[in-house]
């Protein structure tokens, strides 16, 4: 292959039976599907993984970067792990920052690929173009902690080590890759699937110095990298020191999305909480934040370390993140931001996803309130939330039900409708009913409800690219989709998705072109993302899935919002009418005309 960006090299690795084939990337691939998100989706359709289980050795485990990965791009030090979730039975991916991607690309590998399942606990030792499975026994049952400092205490500097905790050997459905940076790769149980595999963690020596990939338009590259980093200078949200998502970090939105009606709080009983501002970002920036260290690549450096000195809750974490403090907090009942940090210390340190942790507890909350359960759990009883950590890490009790996740513990308590669940993955901190557009895209995530996928609150909340009215369904399936499609190809990159709040698709067609070598504009692009995103549909709908999962749970259909959404439910239906004209699907489903538009080979369900 002879596209720039790429190392041309994967690892595939056989856990079964120990063994590792090196091979290059098919550059057709390469050219349909980019890399990252979109290759590794590519990976599992061609392997048939939606037919297999989650958590049987036949799944999946792609350990993907991108053709800008390591590069002198800004905001490029993104790293993706694609499978089939065993949370959702859905195609996931999940992302990682901090320096673990970078390293990956340095080291001389593009991809790691694991099939089948060890007999015993390994990890993979990767450096200058060669990779060696190594016994990780002593390590199992260790945290995340301990594990990191043991393999970079024995690899030395220029190391990254991304593991999983005892939630992923557990086999805790929402477990989470965290690497040494307590940067995580941490919905739809992707570090579950690695601890089915017996994989406790991937260890990555590689330095920049001579590594770093060469672009293969070098007089372009200079004009792709400045016209980016202006972009990013001159965002309202990114600009570095000035823009609010560098000062605060991304809980700058908690204040903001409060104000407007639309912080589902309470396990979504209410889309407003009193006490919001003393866990926002500008309160923990004022009282708790010590650091602020950023990525590779990254000017932004929206990461918020934040140290408890004393007490009960003492800790240090890196990052206080909206999504996280949203759901250990408000949508628990609470804004305890000390024991909001503590417990994000304790998700990084046992590798589990925090908006699912938090969406357990707010069910199992209201399965209490509503006497469904004898297991007592009070709105905003932190000391209680601290204790059952424990307990769902090791499934013990009530922790075993909740380690399912929210959506089956609900069914267990006796009413699925407290689950506030897409496909059995929990919401984020945005309510369906105050911001209309992103209901459907919690809908229709590919990976169960996200707002990632396709962030519209970027033009309903922000104003970006252009404003739109948060509270009009009319206009949203049509802007829903630009933003998954474009989304898809930044994922596929792999950049950070906060680069959208500043860049365009000109400036990724620009940056592409001038590593890969391949002139597209930004026309090119977004078709490129609206292919990964369909692979992703036709994936999904070969494992059974249709358009009757692309619904959001009762809550946000009939009860209404209260503050400055008063009176407001979700209008899915008119969205979601619109959203699949605009696809060009039938009833969720990609139908063999747009797979040829798109040139996505056809397969035959169940085939």
């Amino acid at each position: 292959m002879k596209l720039g960006g790429y190392k041309n090299k994967e690892a595939w690795v056989d856990l079964s039976n120990g063994t590792i084939q090196y091979k290059q990337i098919n550059e057709d691939d390469a050219k349909n599907y980019v890399g990252a998100r979109g290759l590794g989706v590519k990976y599992l359709m061609d392997h048939k993984i939606y037919n297999v289980d989650p958590l049987s050795p036949e799944n999946m485990l792609c350990v993907m970067t991108g053709p800008l990965t390591g590069t002198r791009i800004h905001m490029s030090g993104r790293l993706c792990t694609v499978t089939r979730s065993p949370l959702t039975g859905t195609i996931t991916d999940s992302h990682m920052g901090g320096w673990t991607a970078a390293r990956l690309k340095w080291s001389g590998f593009d991809n790691l690929i694991f099939t089948g399942k060890s007999a015993k606990p390994v990890y993979l030792y990767v450096e200058n173009g060669e990779a060696e499975i190594r016994d990780a026994s002593e390590l199992w049952g260790q945290g995340v902690r301990a594990t990191v400092k043991t393999l970079q205490d024995r690899y030395g500097k220029d190391t990254s080590v991304m593991t999983i905790g005892p939630a992923g050997e557990n086999l805790v459905k929402y477990a989470s890759w965290i690497n040494e940076h307590d940067r995580s790769a941490g919905r739809g149980g992707t570090g579950t699937v690695a601890g089915s595999k017996n994989l406790k963690a991937i260890v990555i020596k590689a330095a920049q110095k001579g590594n770093m990939p060469e672009p293969a338009q070098p007089d372009k590259y200079p004009t792709a990298i400045k016209s980016g980093l202006k972009a990013i200078m001159e965002g309202a949200l990114t600009a570095p020191k000035k823009g609010g998502l560098s000062v605060y970090g991304t809980n700058v939105l908690m204040n903001i999305v409060n104000e407007v009606g639309a912080l589902p709080s309470k396990n979504s009983q209410v889309t407003t909480w009193d006490t919001a501002d003393q866990i926002s970002g500008e309160s923990v920036n004022a009282e708790l934040k010590v650091a602020d260290p950023t990525c590779h690549a990254c000017p932004v450096a929206c990461k918020i370390e934040v140290e408890v000195k004393e007490g009960k809750y003492k800790t240090r974490v890196e990052s206080f993140e909206y999504e996280s403090a949203w759901a250990l907090g408000p949508n628990c009942g609470h804004s305890n931001k000390e024991a909001v940090a503590f417990m994000i210390n304790l998700c990084n340190e046992y590798g589990m996803d925090t908006i699912e942790l938090g969406n357990a507890f707010s069910t199992a909350m209201e399965a209490y309130e509503k006497g469904l359960t004898k297991d007592r759990l009070d709105w905003g009883d932190v000391d209680t939330m601290i204790a059952w950590v424990e307990k769902i890490v090791n499934r013990e009790g009530i922790g075993d039900i909740l380690a399912d996740g929210p959506g089956r513990a609900a069914e267990q308590f006796g009413d699925p409708n407290m689950a506030m669940v897409v496909k059995n993955q929990a919401i984020p901190a945005y309510d369906p009913r105050g911001i209309q557009g992103i209901g459907l895209g919690f809908a229709t995530s590919n990976r169960g409800a996200c707002h990632l996928r396709g962030y519209t609150v970027a033009s309903e909340i922000a104003g970006i690219p252009e404003p739109t009215n948060r509270l009009e369904p009319e206009g949203k399936g049509e802007l829903l989709k630009i933003f998954q499609d474009l989304h898809a190809f930044s994922d596929s990159l792999d950049l950070c998705k906060f680069s959208a709040f500043a860049e365009n698709p000109d400036h990724y067609a620009e940056q592409y072109s001038a590593v890969v070598g391949i002139d597209l504009t930004g026309d090119d692009i977004m078709k490129i993302g609206e292919r990964v995103y369909n692979l992703e549909r036709y994936f999904n709908n070969l494992a059974g899935f249709d358009g009757s999962t692309d619904t959001l749970p009762k809550r946000f259909l009939t009860e209404p919002a209260q503050a400055g959404s008063e009176g407001e439910v979700s209008h899915l239906e008119i969205m979601l009418k619109e959203y699949y004209a605009a696809r060009g699907w039938e009833a969720g489903t990609v139908p063999s005309e747009k797979l040829k538009e798109l040139d996505i080979p056809p397969a035959e369900i169940g085939a």
